[in-house]
């Protein structure tokens, strides 16, 4: 567990060094580093420098890769991760292997509110507006799968998400086709088909901030997502109050949700793929699953938005779309095995 960790970290942070790389601009990897080291040293050095090394980027090349490119690598790093947490933690509470935040309609109803305070004019209530309309969603896809006995279906769960979330993208729809004009309509359908283009300092550190404090916390409730999965006869017998917790851990996965959808936009299948990619090789135990699923997630949406800036240049991909490429083969094979059992 620690080495797969240690592992993960290491590839992780590789990954990022050489993200900072990519770009127009020709900066070499020691000069990343270098760079880092000098930064991050220079606030704990002598007044005359003393041992911190000379910055070997000029000052136009320092900003490029510390103004511009570091808060995307960021974001991407922490939005990666808690799209990975939020999707292994819904699939233990729904015992659904197809469940995630894009799938339930979560993604879509924070995408809802979040192009409505953006037509609005109303940008600095986005992170508020996307957890309204994550919770929104959550709610109403959970009214619709609940059974009479207060079950959850798994078949109804995933229908239900589906409908939420065909109804949200039908709503944004209808309100970029009725109010936007010019750049701005595609601004915002760059922004919905999931895009980290745009991250700054202020949107990558809410980001990491936010999957640092829900995420610590949904690894914390590992044992009870155990319980979970063996239905919710097995996890009361076990002392959980089986619909308060419920509540308590989809709703954190809402907020969680909804903040990372006002930083990057409604990037699908993230959630879905890595929880399962890691479960073949951790198992189901949440507290060796969570920690692996964070660090996978957090490297697949680097590389992923990395090849996005890259693969075309100079124009740029939607993240989204990768994500999708990879994930919706994904989704087709858990499909085949479900209809096979």
């Amino acid at each position: 567990m620690g080495l797969a960790l240690s592992a993960l970290a290491v590839v992780l942070a590789g990954v990022a060094g050489w993200a900072l790389t990519l770009g127009q601009a020709d900066i070499s990897t020691a000069q990343v580093w270098t760079s880092a080291w000098h930064h991050l040293c220079a606030g704990v050095s002598t007044p005359a420098g003393g041992w911190c090394p000379a910055n070997p980027l000029s000052e136009i090349q320092d900003a490029i890769v510390w103004s511009g490119r570091a808060p995307r690598v960021v974001a991407a790093a922490a939005v990666g991760a808690g799209l990975a947490l939020c999707g292994g933690v819904m699939q233990a509470l729904t015992r659904n292997p197809l469940a995630d935040p894009y799938l339930l309609g979560v993604s879509s109803g924070a995408s809802v509110g979040a192009v409505l305070v953006l037509v609005l004019g109303l940008a600095a209530a986005l992170p508020v507006a996307a957890f309204v309309g994550a919770v929104a969603a959550l709610v109403l896809t959970l009214a619709l799968a609940t059974g009479r006995g207060g079950g959850l279906s798994p078949v109804r769960t995933v229908l239900a998400g589906v409908a939420v979330a065909q109804a949200g993208s039908a709503v944004v729809s209808f309100v970029i086709f009725w109010s936007s004009t010019g750049d701005s309509y595609r601004e915002i359908l760059t922004w919905l088909m999931g895009s980290l283009g745009g991250a700054t300092w202020p949107e990558a550190l809410t980001a990491l901030g936010a999957t640092a404090v829900v995420g610590t916390y949904l690894a914390g409730q590992a044992r009870t997502l155990d319980a979970f999965t063996f239905g919710d006869v097995s996890a009361a017998s076990l002392g959980v109050a089986v619909t308060r917790t419920r509540w308590v851990l989809l709703g954190a996965t809402a907020l969680l949700t909804g903040l990372l959808v006002s930083v990057a936009g409604a990037i699908g299948f993230v959630g879905l793929v890595v929880p399962h990619a890691v479960r073949l090789l951790v198992g189901e135990r949440h507290h060796r699953l969570l920690p692996v699923a964070a660090l996978a997630g957090a490297t697949f949406l680097l590389l992923t938005d990395t090849a996005s800036r890259s693969l075309f240049e100079p124009r740029e991909l939607p993240v989204g779309i990768l994500t999708a490429v990879v994930g919706a083969p994904v989704f087709a094979v858990l499909l085949r095995r479900r209809a096979a059992s």
